[in-house]
């Protein structure tokens, strides 16, 4: 009987002990901080990073238009001209760092059939496109007898932190547009 007496006595201080945890709280705040602290961080740094390569890709972008815009505005540019229109693609890259921008501009001359060929190309950081190569152009812009200015941009986009996008993000856009003060931009020395 004393044995049973012994055990009813120490389920009855367990049954309290475990009552008592039970409705303790103390330490749940802590607890689901610390089992919510990894997913919360890995939504910020994803955020961060994402909303960085989408800035990277709107400046990929705006440098393509800007490039185009600066070279269709002249009926010919020269050198120095061609040097600084180029270099103004790392004024507008800005912030992000400009040794992996490839810019390259070239003149698009349409014949009276419809054949699309380079009259001249300049680039910064790439390859010029060859003078005479044949070029594909969308339907809309295939006007016989006219010429545009054709701008791409290449950036490759490394992400700061690299948690969440890792590699290199291979960011490009091209952009034609007709010139403003000529049928044709020369190309001078």
């Amino acid at each position: 009987m004393r044995r049973a007496v012994a055990w009813a006595r120490l389920r009855g201080r367990l049954v309290r002990r475990l009552r008592r945890l039970a409705g303790d709280e103390r330490g749940v705040s802590a607890v689901e901080f610390a089992m919510l602290l990894p997913l919360m961080l890995a939504l910020y740094l994803g955020a961060v990073e994402i909303s960085q390569g989408i800035g990277a890709d709107r400046k990929v972008t705006l440098t393509a238009r800007t490039i185009a815009d600066l070279v269709s505005q002249v009926p010919s540019i020269n050198n120095a001209d061609m040097s600084n229109s180029l270099n103004a693609a790392a004024a507008v890259m800005a912030p992000f760092p400009t040794t992996s921008l490839k810019v390259t501009v070239s003149s698009v001359t349409i014949d009276a059939n419809g054949k699309a060929t380079i009259a001249w190309s300049d680039s910064l950081n790439g390859t010029k496109r060859a003078v005479g190569s044949t070029v594909t152009l969308p339907a809309a812009l295939n006007v016989p007898n006219s010429s545009l200015i054709w701008s791409e941009v290449e950036y490759s986009y490394k992400p700061t932190i690299g948690y969440i996008v890792s590699g290199t993000l291979a960011l490009k856009d091209q952009i034609f547009m007709r010139p403003r003060l000529s049928d044709k931009v020369e190309r001078t020395a």
